[in-house]
């Protein structure tokens, strides 16, 4: 066990990264912060970025210890069926721990009188029950079959049982005939199935010894590929700490960008706000002056509009009344129209008086001198000085870089120790001579190889001549059915029987004869075979498939009361580890790591190792002394500050939006002209055709074109004017408060910068530090799961057990078991033939007398 010592040796140094916990998932899941829409704005730095280390080299293993029986399975599960109707009781684990615990310094005929130990001889019997039972029915065959066998030919020689060379007159002696025939015919069949059945397993053995061989090879080139492919899968674990220290040293030779980036994210969180809004102050200043414009536009086109339409008014209402002072108004049908137009001709006025709203020209002149200085470019200058903080950090950082050359001098000495901690043990000699020792031992089991296939050979021939005695009784009693059943005939007499019948009849008594000679013997093989068999079966391979075998090996305390396990006090002498061969095999099964298999963990304590070189504090040394000045860093210069006051003065909180609105509000003439002109037409149409109505209709049609060309342009106005009050009026809510918040939430991002920026950059240094001890992390993280499941693939330790398991049970249990179940059976059905075969012999032997009637006439039908 010298060369697995050195392999768990080697092994064991990557065993700190289990006791740390896994946290490269979770970064993973961390996604970086989403990009600002705004360009100004930096992307907030990622998290520890996870390193690629590639794949552990693999191997391929050849072994697949998988066993298909094929059609003979279906034999083997009839034999597990009847074998588990013998003995259906469940595997009695605590029993034969049990026995072995009392009995581990010796057993002793005194101590059976123990009382403990006859309990646990009493609890033993009652599970073989079934066996014993099988046993001693058998025991008592091998016994009486060869002495009733002497005393029936006793008494047939005393012409007693039959011996008699004389049968009687029977009237059913045709059917009597025929029944025994086909009696011994469906028992000649039966046997003749067990015979075949026996043989079939008897083949199945001699067929797998190939496969045997092809087991024993496969799993000496797994265990050679396992012991070569080892040193190169612990060279590339510690060739990969190249990986992260790389690019640690990437990270400290940037540390400008990437430290002040950092600083960058977490100061942004209260500067890029404060910037923003004032920069949308700015947006509102430029729309500030657009509305005080569009108002003061509007206002001078309603005014202009507003004297213009007055006139035209005006003199359409003079003609108007013109035109209803014609004699033909004061006929007595017209008079009552012309008087309802004329009382209507004061409602073509003015509706809405613009002239008295105040002028916006000194509000506009003050926007006008605020909009000189333009406060987007000075919000911009303070971007641009907020977002140069990974420069200024870079520059005054410059003695972390001078102290690079120190730091990979450092990382350098780590990855020697790691080299030369894994190169402490002589690995590779002692794998050398295990692969030696692996050579040897398979030159050796091939050198029993004709040894094997002699003693096979041997076997083989030994289980045909057993069932040539079978089938040399079956040849007995398929001759004598012929000869007996072909030279049979009715018409003669018992004395006087052919030769060929008689022949058959003697056929049959040799058959029996056979039988009682060999079926004693064979008896006895299949007891003993049934004994030894059916108890391997249940108590090795069946607990060996679902591992109730490993329970018992793995029973605590099992060996020596002061010894818990066994295995690890086999390999380690250290039985108090908890190391199960279950546990072993299944993490074997799934092809994990010997290091995780063997939990070797609990051996060496790596952790302190890898704690004094991968996580070493000289490189966080090396960061403590980072002293970042921000004072630099003006986010709003005084001009811009002014800029803002300035706009808050500027006067727009003093126009009387609601007298502007009342205007607007009110509508530019007192009634709709259109529906008044409507309203004049349908008058005019109920007077009579003539001068009167034309005029009418022509005054409605010059009041239709005084709305086209003056009332719509100046609605249009009185929109824009409406919609520039309101934004004015929003603009200006509140706007000295709006501008003194905004300058206080720069001054406190300034406060921010210039009195808290040692604590943030503090913070985020040991962020940083922190991001570098990451990367060591992530190596030892991924050496430990590489350990874990990848380094050392002991699937070919549970392979030599799946193929001791398939070469033992199924190759050579089973085949036992069904060979024994068809040789058993034809010894049991030759009770039947003896019997068949004797009361047949009668019908076909010749014989000394027979029965005579005084008419002279026998009667044998």
């Amino acid at each position: 066990m010298l060369w697995t010592r050195w392999v768990l040796l080697l092994l064991c140094w990557g065993a700190a990264g289990g006791q740390r916990p896994q946290r490269q998932s979770e970064e993973g899941a961390s996604s970086p912060g989403a990009e600002r829409a705004d360009s100004r704005r930096q992307r907030s730095p990622p998290p520890v970025e996870p390193l690629d280390f590639g794949f552990v080299p693999a191997a391929v293993y050849d072994t697949h210890a998988y066993y298909e029986a094929g059609a003979i399975g279906i034999l083997f599960h009839m034999v597990h069926a009847f074998l588990y109707a013998v003995q259906p009781n469940f595997f009695p684990k605590d029993l034969i721990v049990q026995v072995i615990q009392q009995n581990m310094g010796g057993i002793k005929v005194e101590e059976w009188k123990k009382p403990e130990n006859v309990v646990l001889l009493l609890q033993w019997v009652y599970y073989e029950a079934g066996f014993l039972v099988c046993a001693a029915i058998g025991i008592i065959f091998v016994v009486l079959v060869p002495v009733f066998g002497m005393f029936f030919c006793v008494c047939r020689c005393c012409e007693n049982c039959g011996g008699e060379m004389h049968q009687r007159q029977r009237k059913n002696a045709d059917c009597q005939r025929g029944f025994f025939t086909a009696s011994l015919l469906a028992t000649t069949i039966f046997i003749t199935v067990g015979v075949l059945v026996a043989y079939a397993a008897n083949h199945n053995i001699s067929s797998h010894i190939k496969s045997t061989r092809r087991f024993i090879n496969t799993n000496m080139r797994d265990l050679k590929m396992f012991a070569n492919n080892t040193p190169a899968q612990i060279e590339y674990l510690t060739g990969q700490y190249t990986t992260a220290k790389n690019k640690v040293l990437s990270e400290l030779d940037n540390i400008g960008p990437l430290l002040g980036g950092r600083i960058h994210s977490q100061l942004e969180k209260e500067v890029v706000p404060s910037l923003d809004s004032a920069l949308r102050m700015a947006g509102a200043m430029r729309e500030t002056k657009e509305a005080l414009e569009s108002v003061s536009s509007s206002l001078q086109v309603l005014q202009e509009g507003t004297e213009k339409l007055k006139d035209s008014l005006a003199g359409e209402r003079a003609s108007l009344s013109n035109t209803l002072s014609d004699p033909a108004c004061t006929n007595g049908a017209v008079s009552p129209s012309c008087n309802a137009i004329r009382s209507t001709l004061f409602q073509l006025g003015i509706n809405a008086d613009f002239a008295k709203l105040p002028d916006v020209g000194h509000a506009l002149a003050n926007v006008q001198t605020v909009l000189k200085t333009d406060l987007s470019n000075v919000v911009q200058k303070g971007y641009s000085s907020f977002n140069d903080t990974p420069r200024l950090v870079k520059e005054q950082t410059r003695n972390i870089l001078s102290a690079l050359p120190r730091v990979k001098a450092m990382l350098d000495k780590i990855g020697a120790d790691i080299n030369g901690f894994a190169k402490m043990f002589p690995v590779e000699a002692s794998l050398v001579n295990f692969t030696a020792f692996l050579n040897d031992g398979q030159k050796k089991m091939e050198s029993y190889y004709p040894q094997m296939d002699q003693m096979d050979f041997y076997r083989w021939i030994g289980c045909v001549a057993v069932l040539c005695m079978v089938v040399l009784i079956l040849a007995f009693n398929i001759l004598g059915l012929l000869c007996g059943a072909c030279g049979y005939d009715k018409e003669a007499t018992p004395t006087t029987r052919g030769c060929l019948s008689n022949t058959g009849g003697n056929l049959l008594m040799a058959g029996v004869g056979f039988s009682f000679i060999f079926s004693w013997v064979l008896m006895a093989i299949v007891t003993t075979l049934f004994v030894v068999g059916g108890n391997l079966e249940k108590l090795m391979c069946e607990p060996l498939a679902n591992r109730q075998l490993f329970k018992i090996i793995d029973t605590p305390f099992l060996v020596h009361p002061a010894k818990k396990n066994f295995l690890p006090g086999m390999l380690f002498q250290n039985p108090n580890i908890d190391l199960t061969l279950g546990s072993m095999y299944r993490e074997c099964y799934e092809n994990n790591g010997l290091y995780h298999a063997l939990q070797l963990e609990t051996m060496f304590n790596v952790n302190s190792f890898l704690n004094r070189t991968v996580y070493n504090k000289d490189v966080a040394k090396v960061l403590e002394g980072v002293q970042v000045d921000l004072q630099d860093i003006t986010l709003l210069e005084q001009a811009g500050r002014d800029n803002l006051i300035n706009f808050a003065n500027s006067g727009i909180g003093l126009i009387d939006y609601d007298a502007y609105l009342a205007e607007v509000n009110r509508g530019v003439t007192l009634v709709d002209l259109l529906t008044f002109s409507t309203d004049l037409e349908a008058q005019a149409d109920q007077l009579p055709r003539g001068a009167l109505e034309n005029a009418l209709k022509g005054h409605a049609s010059s009041i239709r074109q005084i709305h086209r060309e003056h009332v719509i342009p100046m609605e249009q106005a009185m929109s824009t004017l409406s919609q520039s009050i309101k934004l004015l009026q929003r603009t200006s809510s509140d706007l000295p408060v709006k501008v003194t918040n905004i300058l206080s939430a720069i001054d406190a991002s300034e406060y921010l910068i210039t009195h808290n920026a040692s604590h943030v950059v503090k913070l985020e240094t040991k962020g940083y530090v922190e991001s570098l001890v990451g990367y060591f992390k992530q190596y030892t993280d991924w050496v430990h799961n590489s350990l874990t499941a990848e380094v050392a693939q002991c699937k070919p330790i549970s392979n030599i057990v799946d193929s001791m398991e398939i070469v033992a049970c199924s190759f050579i249990v089973d085949s036992v078991n069904t060979f024994w179940f068809g040789l058993g059976a034809c010894s049991i059905l030759l009770i039947p033939s003896i019997i068949f075969s004797i009361k047949l012999a009668k019908y076909y032997r010749r014989m000394d007398t027979e029965d005579v009637f005084e008419d002279g006439h026998d009667n044998w039908n």
